[in-house]
């Protein structure tokens, strides 16, 4: 049994970057330190981090004194002045690309535009972006959500990093459709567009692909889904304890990637998992 691992799997830059921003809060900054949600949507690096002393929180109404760390999503910049004014030391490790989209967000809506925000609509992404649009903005999941009443406005669009450019193109054609104005700047991360297309090209040659990477994480689910459409047998997994022995039987090829959030030893624990199924 071959197992290939995608030419573009785990890690992106952005996550790096917190990753590395709060090792170095924990030797640098004040304590105790505090990450606003989790780090990234990765449960066993977060529990990594929690045995560091490193304790995510959903707000900072109990916070008085430390470090907040900002997670890769960004958060609402109202949080940020309220850290500053509790007096605590602030890490912004939001990812540059989502910071792209926030500003690009920012000057629509002071453009004058209807801002459009391609997304989920719950995704701690998404969130951040409203906020610093002032929550002026729609935001659009898919196509069949345009709502009717955009027909004659000019419009403007940033979208979630981590979304399928097929959606996005979709979601933009459907928009022209009523614009009488559209500004259009497309956020996607460009690793994400080569995670996604390296994931598919290898599900479309192997008989099983193996999706590494946290159940809460976007990125990951989408790879999932991306890999199953092409119809190889797809399962996503967040650590090598939940792979079976019947999902190789009879299988000669298997495919693996993971999302952007994915630490490396996991995918080195999954792939030596699957060998001792052969």
């Amino acid at each position: 049994m071959k197992v290939t691992l995608a030419s573009q799997a785990g890690y992106c830059y952005g996550v790096e970057r917190a990753l590395r921003m709060t090792d170095e809060a924990v030797k640098n900054q004040k304590v105790p330190i505090f990450t606003l949600g989790p780090i990234i949507h990765n449960p066993q690096v977060v529990e990594s981090f929690k045995a560091l002393g490193v304790n995510p929180v959903m707000n900072l109404d109990k916070t008085e004194k430390g470090t907040i760390v900002v997670r890769t999503h960004g958060v609402d910049p109202l949080i940020i002045e309220q850290a500053d004014q509790k007096g605590l030391s602030i890490v912004d490790a939001t990812c540059p690309f989502v910071a792209n989209a926030q500003q690009r967000a920012a000057e629509l809506v002071e453009g004058g535009y209807t801002l459009i925000i391609i997304g989920e609509k719950e995704h701690p992404e998404v969130i951040g972006i409203l906020a610093h649009a002032q929550g002026q903005a729609v935001v659009v999941e898919k196509v069949e959500d345009i709502p009717k009443s955009l027909r004659g406005k000019s419009i403007g669009v940033v979208i979630q990093t981590t979304q399928p450019l097929e959606n996005f193109q979709q979601i933009v054609a459907g928009l022209a459709a009523l614009a009488t104005e559209l500004k259009v700047f497309n956020t996607i991360c460009g690793a994400t567009s080569r995670r996604q297309h390296s994931a598919k090209k290898l599900a479309e040659k192997v008989n099983v692909m193996i999706v590494v990477g946290g159940k809460n994480s976007a990125n990951t689910s989408r790879l999932a889904q991306i890999c199953e459409a092409t119809g190889t047998r797809t399962y996503h997994i967040e650590t090598s304890k939940e792979l079976k022995a019947p999902w190789f039987k009879k299988v000669d090829t298997v495919g693996l990637t993971a999302g952007a959030s994915t630490p490396e030893w996991l995918l080195k624990e999954v792939v030596e998992a699957i060998k001792e199924f052969n």
